[in-house]
């Protein structure tokens, strides 16, 4: 209970019936307006992968994923999954999509090892997206041009909402700001990487922080990343590492900054030996992810994925991503909710 945000004087801008609407308006509107833009078209994703194929993501490298045996398949193991990073690559060759184009899908996860709090669930819901790419598209500009892309999908949706429900008001800055993690650690050098996030989110409105997982000027990483799937060791033209980053905005109902979305280029057969070596990995080189990516068998990409319930949530002006999905929450923390005027599903 003690990382509930508690917000004063909240009141909920909608009632039950208008709430399951402006979700269902909110997915339907942001998912036409990202595939226009990124040129994807829909594919159906999977809910579990087999354990010991390199397939599912890692996160942090801590999280432990939800296994249970196949009795067809001798009690093989299977995962659920944490994301489709590696996933959707392998469906990028499967389908022979062309540069320039590229999938989504609706990404489905639980993550048992979670701390729930008012914007993390047991249950995760993204658009998971990828895109093939030419060897030239692997800079930082190419990742810049998506960003904003992506960020224009979000200012469409908010539209859209502020249109329907006249009580809602727009919450998004006009544009984006970039910045890398290194910079961001320079211009607060005594802060921690959270307080960082929230100081320039709360100056800037909406950010995308460049360069997570590498290790930064004062040795340590601004996040930790898998070394397999975003490329967080090339150094770009102005000598700072990485080509992913994460995009925030800030919510001034919970007075923090808020994840919308992960993303990055992927690893090209260089980067990912350099992750593998420097996060102790290599022997994850023999699984069938690795292999393929090591042989040539899959395309240069950038892909990532975007918060279906944060997106809803911020949309809505709401306090809880309780309020816009359902899940499992500690009985004190729905009591408090509900004291609180926080409607948990």
């Amino acid at each position: 209970m003690s990382k509930l945000i508690r917000p004063k004087h909240y009141t909920p801008l909608l009632n039950v019936h208008q709430n399951e609407m402006a979700i269902k308006l909110i997915k339907e509107s942001f998912q036409q307006n990202l595939s226009t833009t990124l040129r994807l078209h829909r594919t159906t994703g999977p809910l579990f992968v087999m354990q010991g194929m390199g397939i599912n993501d890692d996160l942090n490298g801590v999280e432990r994923a939800v296994t249970f045996p196949i009795k067809d398949l001798g009690d093989q193991k299977a995962e659920v999954v944490h994301s489709l990073a590696k996933w959707k690559r392998l469906t990028l060759a499967y389908q022979k999509i062309a540069p320039g184009y590229g999938i989504y899908t609706d990404m489905n996860a639980i993550r048992a090892d979670e701390e729930l709090d008012n914007t993390h669930s047991l249950y995760v819901d993204q658009w998971d997206w990828e895109q093939v790419i030419l060897p030239e598209d692997r800079d930082l500009e190419y990742l810049k041009h998506i960003v904003n892309g992506i960020y224009c999908s979000m200012l469409r949706t908010e539209f859209n909402v502020c249109e329907q429900y006249s009580n809602i008001r727009p919450r998004l800055a006009n544009k984006i700001y970039f910045i890398h993690a290194e910079e961001l650690r320079r211009l607060y050098p005594d802060k921690s990487p959270k307080e960082r996030e929230n100081l320039i989110t709360k100056a800037k409105g909406s950010v995308f922080i460049i360069g997570i997982g590498g290790a930064l000027g004062d040795g340590k990483p601004h996040d930790l990343r898998a070394p397999d799937y975003d490329d967080w060791t090339t150094k770009s033209e102005n000598g700072l590492a990485g080509l992913n980053g994460d995009l925030l905005v800030w919510d001034d109902i919970l007075e923090s900054a808020l994840e919308l979305s992960s993303m990055g280029i992927r690893v090209d057969k260089a980067a990912l030996c350099e992750q593998l070596r420097i996060t102790g990995k290599e022997e994850r080189r023999q699984l069938y992810f690795h292999k393929k990516l090591l042989n040539d068998e899959l395309p240069l990409s950038i892909g990532g994925g975007i918060g279906q319930s944060r997106l809803c949530m911020f949309f809505l002006h709401k306090a809880h991503i309780g309020e816009v999905q359902a899940s499992i929450w500690p009985d004190d923390m729905r009591r408090e909710c509900e004291q609180l005027n926080i409607h948990l599903i």
